[in-house]
């Protein structure tokens, strides 16, 4: 399963938009009911108003809606390994688990999987607020 959600963050990040980086990124994340949403990295000229590939990805999953995250795959192409940068690690400890899994890949596949709670151990949650 890890594979073919590899291979739904590859289609996507074809699909980025990074003109100026050159640094095009696609994610996907699967529900426990099996439904896979996707999203790439979309830039702006004016930097910090763009967005990454897990937000693209969790708006669709938001406008989908919703459900309990189980895994994520992150994909760059000039980087392997690409893990969520930090804002994207707070973004998906909204809606996953500290459990859900987290798959790193390369140009080839999966290369490392690592939870959440591996990614943000100490991430700020909506229960806690409860």
């Amino acid at each position: 399963m890890s594979h073919e959600l590899f291979e739904a963050a590859k289609a996507a990040m074809a699909k980025a938009y990074a003109p100026y980086s050159k640094f095009p990124v696609g994610a996907a994340l699967r529900t426990e009911d099996g439904r896979i949403f996707t999203g790439a990295n979309i830039e702006v000229a004016s930097y910090p108003e763009g967005w990454c590939a897990e937000t693209t990805a969790l708006g669709h999953y938001i406008m989908g809606g919703g459900g309990k995250i189980m895994e994520i795959a992150v994909l760059a192409e000039r980087m392997a390994k690409c893990s969520p940068c930090g804002g994207c690690r707070q973004r998906l400890a909204e809606f996953c688990r500290p459990e859900t899994k987290l798959y790193l890949c390369d140009n080839a596949g999966v290369a490392e999987t690592v939870t959440m709670d591996d990614m943000l151990p100490y991430g700020f949650r909506g229960d806690m607020l409860k």
